[in-house]
This record gives structure tokens, C-alpha cells and sequence, in this order.
């Protein structure tokens, strides 16, 4: 009996004792935490690990730690301040945004370009946009175009494209101020001029094909134009210390039939001319003469005594995209733009770039010595030629399929649709403009 007695009087000082250890436990655990933060423990130095330091210096105390940019991210950056964007080198990609204007109450669209109001149903080359892959192209800001042409003339010289760019500029414009025509003459509306009273820019467009001296082929003469590739076209000339900025235009009249005059009787040779005594050239050195003429028209004739600076750029060869001869029923069926490697820049388009590109490159060196004067490639011939999908097509009258008259439908090729591809031509001219500003600002020590 005792010795049970006893046995559970141990068990219950064990229960006891255990009950007791962690109320004990957490009683000590302040107290050592109050020791240890009032009287720490000094190891030994050696025995502490070792962190590196980072050291700052004083002129960068209040900032933070500077990382090396990554390639791309510094590429972005230069491309951005410093080094020229090459427009050229991009592709076509979906754009949910749309066109920049409302093609049907824009009033200065020609109608053989007003594709949505003669029919066309196939909307969705309205929906791509321009991607350049080493830098961003904005979105046209009329607002911001206006800020830069306040007070100032700008003029579109050349062929039906010079005015197939002017009139989607007006388009894209006319969206925040309405143009007033203030001049016009011409068969077709070949000369004509407006106005934009809320920021006092004229704009104007001058029908000169060649930009050379020229005289055009007719039904009711030769069948072929004749050039002289000496002297530029005065109709647009005289009025050159009134422009503030110019585009010129030309390629495909260089294509027909012609016969070229280095002097008022000097006969150079021609293009495509059979029954004519004359030697057959081609037309790639008739271009080249052609424009190295008007550059150097341009340079000598800056009038010294004008403050204002003149841009000049030169719009490159816009390709065609007939599929089969452009009179034998050729058309552009295709309704999507071509991908990068589907399309290569070659042959004639490419033999035109490259002259028109040399030949810029050549009246900048020139430029320079003169002052006052930036002449700049506005080159959009890639671009235009990965969209076969831009043009009119049949679109170049109303109805085509209702009112055809015949098996033959004629499709246009080479214009663009407006809205259209050609409106990112404005985009490109803007974007250059404005980095041009940012260039006069900084150096301004704005």
C-alpha cells in the first residue's frame, strides 16, 4: 500500500514538473531578450563573415545605385536621341486603331481615290499600321504639325503621287481645322493652293512631272514627252523663296516614252522611241540628270538674304503592283499586305530608290556649303511596296462591277486608296520634322 502511496505522489510531481517547463520557458525568453539587447555579445572579429561594401561616392550620395543599361535598352535610347531612325527597315502590323480621317466627309479626296464611296467593301487594309523594328513611329498629330507650320507654305511638287500625299494630308488635317481653297488653275486641278486660317499654313500642290522642263506627250502630237534636263520647271520655280518646306514626287513619268535634251537642241538620246533616229538610253540616267538639276536650281537659287530655312525632301519611287500588264486587264487583287520575306526590293524599283537616294545624299554634301538649306530622303519605297492591298483597284470609279461596260474592268495600281497606305508617308514627314525641332532646340540650349 505505501509503495503505491508513493508511486503516485511521483507521477503526480512529474505532472507537476511538466506543467511547469514551458511557463518557465516563456518567463525567461523577456528576460534573455533584455540581456542580450543591453549587454550583446562581443565575438571575435575573425569569426564574423565578412559582407562587401558598397561604396558611394559623395556626388552621388542622394542617388541611387546606377546599373549598366542593357544593348537593347541603350539601343532604344540612341535611337531615340541620337541615332536617325531608319523608317525604312520595318513591317506591317495589325492596328485595331483604323485610319487617321473619315474618308467619306473629307471634301478634298479626287474621287478615283475615294475607294469607300465607290464601293469597296474590304475594309481591313484600313487596320495595319507602319512598325519600324528599332523605333517607334507616333501616331500623325495634327495639332503638333500645326505647331510646326504655323505661318508657313508648304508645297507638293511632282506627279499624281506628290498629290496623292498632298490630299491625305489635307484629310488628316482637315479632321481638327477646315482648309479654305484659295487657288486653282489647270486642267484637272493640276495647280491649286489652301489655306488653314487658324494657323495662317498655306499649302499648295504643283503638277510638274519631271520637275524638269518638259513638254508632255498628247493625242494630238508626238507620242512621246520630250525633256530638257538642263533647266527645271519655272512654273514651280518661281515661286521657290516663298516655300518653307518641299516635297517632291516623281518616277513613274520617267517610265513612258520620252526624248531628252541636254541643251534647247542637243539631243541626248531616248527612252523607248522606235522610228526616231535618236540612241536608245533608257531612263535611269535622264532620272539622275533630272534631279541633280533641281537640287542645284534649289541650292543656287537660296536667296541669301532669307532667314528662314528651306527642307527639302524627295519622296522615293512608290512601287505598282499590276498583276499582269497594267493595260491588258492587269489588277491588284491581293487584300493584305505582303510579309517581309514575300516580298523583296529589286529590278526597276530598286534601280529608281537607289538613284533618287545617291542623288539626296549628293545635294546634302552640296547643301552644307550653302547654309540655310536640309534636304532629306523621305523614303517610303519598302514600305509601299509590301502593300498591294492599298490601291483602288477597280475602285477608281464608282459601282466598277454595276457600270462595266465590257469584260474589262481598269484597276489603278499605283494611287492609294484614301484613307490609306500614303497616309503613313505624312506620319514618316512629321516624325522627321519634329525630331529636326527637338535637334534646333537642344541646340538653342533649349
Amino acid at each position: 500500500m505505501g509503495f503505491i502511496t508513493n508511486l503516485l505522489k511521483e507521477q503526480r510531481h512529474t505532472l507537476f514538473l511538466r506543467k511547469l517547463l514551458p511557463w518557465t520557458f516563456y518567463a525567461l525568453l523577456p528576460i534573455a531578450f533584455f540581456r542580450l539587447y543591453f549587454h550583446p555579445i562581443h565575438l571575435p572579429e575573425s569569426s564574423i563573415p565578412q559582407i562587401p561594401q558598397i561604396i558611394v561616392s559623395s556626388s552621388s550620395s542622394l542617388s541611387p545605385p546606377r546599373f549598366s543599361p542593357s544593348p537593347v535598352l541603350e539601343e532604344e535610347v540612341n535611337a531615340v536621341n541620337e541615332t536617325p531612325c531608319d523608317y525604312t527597315d520595318g513591317k506591317w502590323v495589325p492596328d485595331k486603331l483604323g485610319p487617321l480621317y473619315n474618308g467619306s466627309t473629307c471634301s478634298t479626296i479626287k474621287e478615283a481615290q475615294n475607294c469607300i464611296a465607290h464601293g469597296r467593301s474590304d475594309l481591313s487594309y484600313l487596320y495595319w499600321r507602319w512598325k519600324p523594328h528599332k523605333c517607334s513611329l507616333s501616331r500623325f498629330d495634327p495639332d503638333k504639325f500645326f505647331h510646326l507650320t504655323t505661318n508657313k507654305h508648304i508645297a507638293f511638287i511632282g506627279d499624281s503621287m506628290a498629290r496623292n500625299q498632298l490630299e491625305s494630308l489635307l484629310c488628316i488635317l482637315s479632321s481638327v481645322s477646315t482648309p479654305q481653297l484659295v487657288y486653282r488653275d489647270g486642267e484637272d486641278n493640276k495647280f491649286r493652293r489652301w489655306n488653314f486660317p487658324t494657323h495662317n499654313l498655306t499649302v499648295s500642290v504643283y503638277w510638274s512631272p519631271f520637275l524638269v522642263d518638259g513638254i508632255e506627250k498628247s493625242n494630238t502630237g508626238p507620242n512621246h514627252n520630250k525633256l530638257f534636263l538642263h533647266r527645271v520647271n519655272e512654273r514651280w520655280a518661281v515661286d521657290l523663296d516663298d516655300f518653307h518646306l518641299v516635297v517632291f514626287s516623281i518616277g513613274h513619268w520617267y517610265l513612258h516614252p520620252a526624248v531628252y535634251y541636254e541643251g534647247d537642241e542637243l539631243v541626248m538620246g531616248c527612252h523607248y522611241c522606235p522610228g526616231l533616229n535618236h540612241t536608245e538610253i533608257g531612263f535611269y540616267d535622264a532620272l539622275r540628270k533630272a534631279l541633280r538639276t533641281t537640287f542645284q536650281t534649289v541650292i543656287d537659287r537660296r536667296n541669301p538674304t532669307n532667314s528662314d530655312e528651306i527642307d527639302i525632301f524627295l519622296a522615293t519611287f512608290s512601287p505598282s503592283h499590276f498583276e499582269g500588264e497594267w493595260d491588258k486587264a492587269g489588277a491588284c487583287p491581293r487584300t493584305k499586305p505582303y510579309k517581309e520575306n514575300e516580298k523583296k526590293l529589286e529590278g526597276m524599283d530598286a534601280e529608281i530608290r537607289g538613284i533618287e537616294m545617291e542623288e539626296v545624299e549628293e545635294a546634302k554634301s552640296r547643301a552644307k556649303q550653302s547654309g540655310g538649306l536640309r534636304i532629306e530622303a523621305l523614303d517610303v519605297t519598302k514600305l509601299s511596296m509590301l502593300r498591294p492591298d492599298g490601291h483602288p483597284g477597280p475602285y477608281m470609279i464608282a459601282s466598277p462591277f454595276a457600270n462595266r461596260i465590257g469584260d474589262r474592268i481598269q484597276n489603278d495600281c499605283v494611287h492609294w486608296c484614301l484613307p490609306g497606305p500614303v497616309d503613313t508617308w505624312n506620319e514618316i514627314l512629321l516624325q522627321i520634322m519634329n525630331n529636326w525641332e527637338r535637334q534646333s532646340s537642344r541646340g538653342r540650349g533649349f
